[in-house]
């Protein structure tokens, strides 16, 4: 079974477009609920309207993956907000949703590519995080409908 296990917004961006400067401060918050608009982003995220046809209006990331990665790093004082990806999921394999449309809870989505780990990921979480998330950073989608997403519910993820 897929489960929802975490969504997470910020209202500003800490590392992207923050190269060669210091990371911004904007805090990342838990919601039990996102609002997810069709071509726009998520309500009261830091990509909300960025750019007519953004590619990562909303990110995705497989806990398996967050826990592993603790495990490599041996980090343990670390929530999976530090990853900077909008829902944490469980039981899903996010990357095999590259170049599909598919829906959770409703909504349609369109995975776009992977998201990517940068340099910034081992200042945020811990020394060697972008290259043990290599190939494995999470998804970049488009939302094709609006929608809400819950946080802890099951979910049958349709492609």
């Amino acid at each position: 079974m897929n489960v929802i296990r975490h969504l997470y917004v910020s209202v500003g961006h800490n590392y992207f477009g923050h190269h060669g400067k210091p990371p911004g401060e904007n805090p990342i918050a838990e919601v039990e609920r996102v609002h997810c608009l069709a071509g726009r982003g998520i309500e009261g995220d830091r990509f909300l309207d960025f750019k007519p046809g953004y590619k990562g209006q909303i990110t995705f990331f497989a806990w398996e993956e967050y826990v592993r990665l603790c495990e490599a790093l041996s980090v343990h004082d670390k929530t999976p907000a530090a990853l900077r990806r909008n829902v944490i999921t469980e039981g899903l394999d996010v990357l095999s949703l590259i170049g599909c449309e598919f829906e959770v809870q409703g909504v349609r989505f369109l995975g776009h590519s992977e998201c990517a780990p940068c340099y910034w990921m081992d200042q945020a979480f811990g020394t060697g995080a972008e290259a043990t998330l290599k190939g494995r950073g999470g998804l970049r989608a488009q939302i094709l409908t609006d929608g809400w997403l819950a946080s802890e519910c099951a979910e049958s993820v349709v492609v």
